[in-house]
C-alpha cells in the first residue's frame, strides 16, 4: 500500500509535540549558567549545588510516574496543555525565590513538567507519524531539546553581567517559549491512536486520512482495533510476556542513556571549563559553544535515522562517547588537563550523543511498545532514566572535586562501553516498521523483516 503523506501537516504535528522537548532542554540547561550566581547567591557548597541541579530531576521522577497512566485515561492533548501551563507558571517561581528553599520548591515542580512532557511528546510523534518517516520526525524531539539547551546557553551568556539579579532573569524567560508551546497544543488534535483506543474512531479516521490519504487510514484504523482485544486492566497488561521483553530493552537502555553521563556534561561544563582553567565569562562562552555544536550534529541524526536505521546509529554513537572520555581520562592522566583541549574533547563527545544516542533514544523507546499500554509502559523507561538522571547529577560534584577527574570520566566511558555491547545484543532494528508490526514482533518473538523502501 502506497501512502500520500501530508508532509506539512504532520511536520506540523510533530514539531508542535517536539517543542516539548525544547521547554525539557531549557529547564535542563538553564541552570548551566545560573549555576554560579545561585551558589553565591544561597552560599552553596558541593551538595547543594547538586541539590540546586538535580532537584528538578527529582520532579521528573514524580512527572514521569503519573503521567502514563494518566495519558492512557485523559489523551495526550489535555496533558501537553497541562504541562505547557506548569512550564510557565514554575519559570516565573524559580526566578521570583528569595530562599533556597522556595528555589528548590520551584525546581521540584518544574520537573513534573519536564518529567510530563519527556513522555508524552515522543509518544505523541510516534503516534501521529508514517512509518516511512517516523525516524527523521522522531529526532525533531531531541533537535528540540537540543534548541531548548542552546537557547539556554546563549541567554546565560547574554545576560551573565546584568547584575546581582541575571540568574532570576535567567528563569523567567522560560515563561516565553511555554507561552507558544501551549498555543500550538490548543490548535493540535488528539493522537489518532488515542482516540481509536478510546472508541472515537470517525476522528481518529479523519486526522489519519490527512496525515496519509484515506486507503491508509482505513486499513490503519482496523489495524489498530484489531490490537485492543489484548488489552487486560491497568498495570497487569505490562505483565505480558511480550511486553516484559520490550520494558527489558527500554528500562537498560533508560540506565544506561543517563549514567553514561551526558546530562552531567550538559549542566556542569561552566564547572568543566573552570576547572580546566577557564574564567566564568570564558567557560560560559564555551557552553554556548556547545550548544551550537549540539545542533549541528542533531541533524546528522535527521539525516542518517531512517537510512542507516536504530541500533547501528546508537552503536557507533556509544562507541564515540566512550573515545571521547577516554581522552578526558588520558589528559587527567598526562598533566594536560585543560585549555582548549578539552573543549574539543567535550565538543566531540556531545557530537557522537545528538549525532546518534539522543534521537534513537527519543524515537526508539516510544515505538517498541503496544498501542493499548504505550502511555503506562512508557512511564518504566522514562522514570529510570530520570532516577538515574537525578542521581548521577545530583553526585557529580562530589565525584568530580572528591573522587578526581580521571576516575570519573573513566566510569562514565565504561558505561558508554556497556551501553554499545547492551545495543547490539538486545535491541531490534525498528526502521520503516509499523507500530503494530514491532508489537507483533515483541508477542511472536520472531525477528523483524528487513525493512525495504517500500515499507509504509
Amino acid at each position: 500500500m502506497t501512502e500520500s503523506i501530508n508532509i506539512r501537516y504532520v511536520s506540523f504535528l510533530a514539531c508542535t509535540a517536539a517543542m516539548g522537548g525544547l521547554l525539557f532542554g531549557f529547564d535542563i540547561a538553564i541552570i548551566t549558567g545560573a549555576g554560579p550566581f545561585i551558589t553565591r547567591e544561597f552560599s552553596l557548597g558541593d551538595i547543594g549545588l547538586g541539590w540546586a541541579f538535580s532537584s528538578l530531576l527529582f520532579g521528573c521522577v514524580l512527572g514521569c510516574s503519573v503521567t502514563g497512566r494518566l495519558a492512557d485515561r485523559y489523551g495526550r492533548k489535555a496533558l501537553l496543555i497541562l504541562v505547557a501551563v506548569l512550564f510557565a507558571v514554575t519559570s516565573m517561581g524559580t526566578a521570583l525565590a528569595h530562599s533556597f528553599g522556595a528555589f528548590i520548591t520551584a525546581r521540584f515542580l518544574g520537573g513534573l513538567a519536564v518529567g510530563g512532557v519527556s513522555l508524552l511528546s515522543p509518544m505523541y510523534v510516534a503516534e501521529v507519524s508514517p512509518a516511512s518517516i517516523r525516524g527523521r520526525l522522531g529526532t525533531l524531539y531531541q533537535m528540540s531539546i537540543v534548541v531548548g539547551v542552546m537557547i539556554s546557553y546563549g541567554i546565560n551568556f547574554v545576560l551573565r553581567n546584568t547584575g546581582p539579579n541575571n540568574w532570576r532573569w535567567m528563569f523567567m524567560t522560560g515563561v516565553v517559549p511555554s507561552a507558544i508551546f501551549l498555543v500550538l497544543v490548543l490548535v493540535a488534535p488528539e493522537s489518532p491512536r488515542f482516540l481509536a483506543i478510546t472508541g472515537r474512531q470517525d476522528e481518529a479516521f479523519e486526522v489519519l486520512a490527512r496525515i496519509g490519504g484515506e486507503q491508509v487510514a482505513h486499513a490503519q484504523i482496523s489495524e489498530i482495533v484489531a490490537t485492543l482485544h489484548r488489552n487486560p486492566h491497568a498495570w497487569r497488561g505490562l505483565l505480558r510476556p511480550g511486553v516484559r521483553r520490550a520494558l527489558a530493552v527500554s528500562a537498560g537502555l533508560a540506565l544506561l542513556v543517563q549514567i553514561s553521563g551526558v546530562n552531567t556534561i550538559v549542566d556542569y561544563a561552566p564547572t568543566i571549563f573552570q576547572s580546566a582553567g577557564w574564567k566564568v565569562s570564558g567557560a560560559l562562552a564555551s557552553t554556548a559553544l556547545l550548544g551550537c555544536t549540539n545542533f549541528l550534529f542533531s541533524l546528522v541524526a535527521l539525516w542518517a535515522i531512517d537510512r542507516s536505521g536504530r541500533k547501528p546509529l546508537y552503536i557507533v554513537g556509544s562507541l564515540g562517547m566512550a573515545v571521547s572520555l577516554l581522552g578526558l581520562v588520558t589528559a587527567v592522566l598526562a598533566g594536560h588537563f585543560g585549555g582548549g583541549m578539552v573543549v574539543i574533547i567535550v565538543l566531540v563527545y556531545l557530537g557522537f550523543f545528538n549525532a546518534c544516542i539522543g534521537p534513537v533514544f527519543w524515537t526508539l523507546v516510544p515505538e517498541i511498545f503496544p498501542n493499548d499500554v504505550r502511555g503506562m509502559a512508557m512511564t518504566v523507561p522514562v522514570l529510570i532514566q530520570w532516577v538515574a538522571d537525578a542521581v548521577v547529577v545530583l553526585l557529580f560534584p562530589y565525584a568530580f572535586h572528591v573522587m578526581g577527574k580521571g576516575l570519573t570520566f573513566g566510569f562514565l566511558a565504561l558505561m558508554c562501553l556497556a551501553q554499545a555491547v547492551f545495543t547490539w545484543l538486545y535491541v531490534p532494528e525498528t526502521r520503516n516498521k509499523r507500530l503494530e508490526e514491532i508489537e507483533d514482533y515483541w508477542m511472536t518473538r520472531n525477528r523483524l523483516a528487513p525493512a525495504s523502501e517500500g515499507d509504509d
